[in-house]
Order: structure tokens, then sequence, then C-alpha cells
């Protein structure tokens, strides 16, 4: 089952995000800043970042997650997002006897597929075992194993390429496990920085229109509603 943890983050991130703006325009020091700012100010002060896209500021400020019950089909998604910091469990050093596996929706709601699907992967964890005992080292027993074996991965992001990241990952388009993810870590980031991320999501929430072109799903209100609600 996923889970997604927001292990740590910048501490005060908005107050960090509009010191950073506010230093660009100003010759006091970081610390006088910061002594200047009252709450409504930094609100205000990254509302309009936000809004102008001065994204260089919001690279100051960082969020850590730790994700579990997910699969290797999910991670190989994940890491094409260049700007962030990965770190995921070895299937080369820990051995994946018994291992957890991710079933689809579209399987799992068709008994006949999901007999299949299990079946599958009995015999995947029987031959892994089969090869370990066999003396094959874990690093090569492990080419057997399938996509949906579960995984567990720490990811760090600055907030801009967080901000990114949604426009992509909570877009209906992409891929039905990685957005449930993306939307958990959204849920999470919103909790700590309500200002910063209220205009996160889909490329369609976040810009008013939709890059997907021809493809795209034509739920843009719906799509407002899940924002707000």
């Amino acid at each position: 089952m996923l889970k997604v943890t927001l292990l740590e983050h910048t501490p005060d991130p908005e107050r960090v995000v509009a010191m950073a703006a506010r230093l660009c325009y100003s010759s006091s020091g970081a610390a006088e800043l910061a002594e200047k700012l009252s709450d409504e100010r930094v609100k205000e002060m990254v509302e309009k970042i936000v809004k102008l896209g001065h994204a260089s500021c919001l690279e100051h400020v960082s969020f850590t997650f730790g994700i579990e019950g997910v699969s290797r089909v999910l991670t190989h998604q994940l890491v094409r997002h260049r700007i962030a910091s990965y770190d995921q469990q070895s299937q080369r050093y820990v051995a994946a006897h018994g291992f957890q596996y991710i079933t689809p929706p579209t399987i799992a709601e068709k008994p006949e597929a999901k007999a299949k699907f299990d079946a599958l992967m009995q015999k995947i964890r029987a031959t892994y075992d089969e090869l370990t005992e066999m003396g094959v080292p874990k690093e090569d027993a492990r080419y057997v194993l399938a996509n949906a074996a579960e995984t567990k991965i720490l990811v760090t992001m600055n907030a801009r390429t967080l901000l990114h990241f949604f426009n992509l990952r909570c877009c209906n388009r992409a891929q039905w496990e990685i957005r449930a993810m993306a939307y958990e870590m959204l849920r999470l980031v919103k909790e700590v920085a309500p200002t910063l991320f209220y205009n996160a999501g889909a490329s369609c929430v976040n810009t008013g229109r939709c890059p997907e072109g021809a493809m795209t799903c034509g739920k843009f209100s719906e799509m407002i509603k899940l924002r707000e609600g």
C-alpha cells in the first residue's frame, strides 16, 4: 500500500522564499530582512513570487519524502525528474525472497486477470529462491524480478522542482500510480507551505491551460474542484 511521509523540510519554508526574493531588491542583509518580514508580508510576497514565476527563490527550500509501497514501474518514472536526490532500496544487497508486489487496479478488478498475475508473481518468487539456493548472487538473481516488485525510496526536491513535478504527475494523463503518489506529496507539502503550493497541481490547474493539445482529458473544471477540495 502506498505510504508517503514528509520526513524533513526547510524550517519556515515560505519565510525563506520571501527572504530570498526580498534580498534581490534590498541593500539589507539576510538576518535584517528576516526580522522585518511579518507573517502577512511573507504571505503576500510568496503569492506574488509564485504568480510572477520568480522561480529561483523557490530553490532555497527543500522537502524530503520517504516513499513506500510503490513499484519499480513508478520509480523508473520518478528518477526522470533530474533536479532531485534519490536513494532507493537496493535489490543487489537486500534479499527479495517473498517480495511484495503492486497490482494495477485494471488487473485487480478482473478475477481471471488477477489470478494469472498472482500466479506469475508466485513463479517469479520461486525462481528467485531457486537461483539464490543454487548460489547465484542476489545481484544476478534480481534479473528475474518483476517491475511490479515493491520498493522504497527517499526523495528530496526543492520547491521549484516540486511544482514542475506536480504539473506533470498530477495530470490525469499521468500513469495512475505516480499520480496517486504525487497527490499525496502535494497534500503533505500544502500542510507546511499552503501559500507556496496553493495553486500547485496539474498544468491546467497551475497555468489555466492544458499542454496536452488533442490529448487533453477535457476535465478542467473537475481538476479545479479537486485542487480546492
